[in-house]
């Protein structure tokens, strides 16, 4: 059975998820949907024990740095909680990623930006499209179908399995 780690970029109202091979770090299914519909699939593959005991779980976690927030960060937090509460209740660990971590493993800084981590798994991963990573529907690369937040939530699960290996835990 293949061994998954599921990543998740989460948000006030939807949140992108890959699931990735834990060996290969190769996307196997991946989307932005509704908060909603993302726990009714994470609930459909508990209850299908499609996932159960084979995979460990990342989750973006939100960091304060003492500026002002808004109304969708707390929505944010509450949705974070709310997934890991559903992952752990049936006995998958998840481990919560912060944004820094996320820039200091693929950029070696701080202040990297989206575009920055975008290009740095592209640049890790795909074979021939080294522009944008995709490739095209008759010949496509590791990315292809990625868009928005799903790039995050690899980076996220990038992330997470890099550590686990630095640490020796994979």
């Amino acid at each position: 059975m293949t061994q998954l780690c599921l990543a998740i970029d989460p948000g006030n109202t939807e949140s992108a998820y890959v699931f990735l091979d834990k060996k290969t770090y190769t996307p196997i299914e991946h989307s932005k949907v509704k908060n909603e519909t993302l726990r009714e699939i994470l609930l459909q593959k508990i209850s299908d024990n499609t996932i159960k005991h084979s995979f460990d779980a990342a989750i973006e976690m939100v960091a304060s740095y003492g500026l002002a927030v808004g109304r969708e960060v707390f929505e944010t937090c509450v949705w974070i909680g709310r997934f890991a509460e559903l992952l752990e209740s049936n006995g998958i660990h998840v481990t919560f990623i912060y944004r820094k971590d996320v820039k200091m493993n693929l950029c070696g800084q701080t202040k990297a930006k989206d575009a920055n981590i975008r290009m740095s798994l592209i640049d890790r991963f795909a074979t021939h499209d080294l522009k944008n990573g995709k490739g095209t529907k008759a010949n496509p690369d590791f990315f292809y179908n990625f868009k928005s937040d799903i790039w995050a939530a690899m980076a996220v699960g990038v992330t997470h399995l890099d550590t686990l290996k630095a640490l020796g835990s994979t």
